[in-house]
């Protein structure tokens, strides 16, 4: 999540696919008045519920088909209408990168995938940890695990042994 305020420049770099259109100028305008609450939502399918949520691009459609949504809402019309949602995953990743440019884009594991991920790394160290847990008995067990995952995490990286001659 992040609070920005676009330029106008940035708001044109960000839209520029519609540059030429009839409703170029006030989406410029618009989008650049003031700060933007800016979301990055992983999940399956989450441009397919995010757009449930948000509803019709039309706030008057909004309202009129889809009253509980987030543009019946907060929309004023055809043009501001108070919410961005990416259209497919493709410009989802164009979209991340130019609000979070340090972020990384990568799929998310689902179902079957997650799943082995778990298995095959998460669930082993777990249950390193939790043993040892058991075998300490500390005073704050939660604490003393979330240390000890720190401490053993098997993707930690490892300072390479300096060799003198």
């Amino acid at each position: 999540k992040r609070r920005v305020h676009l330029t106008p420049e940035q708001a044109s770099e960000f839209y520029a696919e519609h540059y030429g259109k009839i409703f170029y100028a006030t989406l410029i305008a618009y989008i650049s008045s003031g700060p933007i609450e800016v979301l990055v939502i992983a999940r399956e399918n989450a441009i397919s519920i995010l757009h449930e949520l948000i509803g019709p691009q039309n706030s008057f459609k909004a309202k009129a088909t889809a009253p509980a949504s987030l543009r019946a809402i907060y929309g004023t019309d055809d043009q501001q209408n108070g919410i961005h949602g990416s259209d497919s995953f493709t410009s989802a990743e164009r979209e991340i990168r130019f609000f979070f440019p340090d972020m990384i884009v990568a799929p998310i594991p689902v179902r079957l995938a997650a799943k082995d991920y778990l298995v095959r790394n998460v669930n082993p160290t777990l249950l390193k940890g939790l043993t040892e847990l058991c075998k300490q008995k500390p005073k704050d067990p939660v604490l003393w695990l979330a240390d000890w995952l720190l401490e053993n995490n098997p993707n930690k990286p490892h300072p390479i042994d300096m060799v003198t001659s």
